[in-house]
């Protein structure tokens, strides 16, 4: 199988020659990575990851406009950028053409969603107090955010991604950032409308949402979501209770924590849990993955380590 096979066929929850591997590496690694390898690319090839992460075409905040402080009326005084100048998607068509066209790998999107976009706007906090003091101003916040993201999910759709990868954090450590009630009532309209966007044009949707997301698990499998990245255990999420539960539903794109296994220099135990992961789902259901971007404390050492224990279990 090719590498976008393996990964369509995992999602669709067929029949796969090996589970799928990638991890989030750039970020934080990319000259320690290089010192070792000569590049990321060479170790991605090293170790034949199956996807790329792709970022890149136009924000939707006019980041030049933004002030501390800013209401949600001021916000909305100030217009979006433009989601069809197409020339801020070189870069991305770059990509495309790069690792879906010349490598043969599965290429998804980071794509804005309703929560996470507007936490830069206000701030975190601030945001959470404009949920319970500016309902209806952030109402009509998100909708405006819908609109942007949509023009933005068909150009990406059309230049030929596989995936439109929805990043919109709305867990904490423990729980949501918020009441259940008001996830159902304030997100959940604004991204129905995002996956059925993707949907409707037959490509494949996944979801981004760092933390403990149990609460709307539900809502989640509703939503359409055909992947989760990370069902977090570190954070309570069991994945034994997603193979029981949820995994008919969606693909989980994850395994491998980094805020709690990857990256603390306890070998023996990172075998362990890599081998259990990888066991629990020899039969499907999983992309193994990092749960994020793996940190610098990690060295390339452990890094190599990792990866070539995956290398091998996978093709076991």
């Amino acid at each position: 199988m090719t590498s976008r096979e393996r990964v369509s066929a995992i999602i669709r929850h067929q029949p796969t020659d090996r589970m799928p591997i990638y991890g989030w590496l750039r970020a934080n690694m990319t000259p320690q990575i290089s010192e070792v390898y000569g590049s990321v690319e060479a170790f991605e090839d090293r170790f034949e990851f199956d996807l790329a992460h792709l970022f890149g075409g136009p924000s939707s905040v006019p980041w030049e406009r933004i002030t501390p402080g800013m209401t949600p009326g001021e916000y909305l005084d100030i217009p979006l950028s433009d989601p069809d100048d197409m020339a801020q998607y070189a870069a991305l068509i770059k990509d495309i053409n790069y690792f879906q066209g010349e490598k043969g790998r599965f290429v998804y999107m980071q794509t804005p969603g309703i929560f996470e976009p507007i936490n830069g706007v206000f701030g975190i906090e601030e945001h959470l107090a404009n949920l319970l003091l500016y309902e209806e101003e952030l109402r009509l916040i998100y909708q405006r955010q819908v609109d942007w993201t949509i023009h933005f999910i068909n150009n990406c759709l059309d230049l030929g991604v596989d995936m439109i990868h929805i990043s919109d954090d709305w867990g904490g450590q423990h729980g949501l950032l918020f009441s259940p009630e008001l996830w159902w009532r304030l997100i959940y309209p604004y991204q129905q409308m995002l996956c059925a966007t993707v949907k409707a044009r037959g490509a494949f949707v996944s979801l981004h949402s760092d933390g403990n997301n149990s609460q709307v698990l539900d809502g989640i499998v509703k939503l359409g979501f055909d992947v989760m990245h990370p069902y977090q255990e570190s954070a309570g999420m069991s994945l034994e209770r997603f193979k029981r539960d949820y995994r008919q539903h969606f693909t989980v794109m994850g395994g491998l924590d980094i805020q709690s296994t990857l990256g603390f220099g306890k070998l023996d135990f990172l075998r362990e849990e890599i081998t259990r992961v990888i066991t629990q789902f020899a039969d499907g259901g999983l992309i193994l993955c990092t749960s994020h971007f793996v940190q610098d404390h990690c060295s390339v050492e452990e890094l190599t380590f990792a990866y070539e224990l995956i290398y091998g279990l996978v093709r076991e």
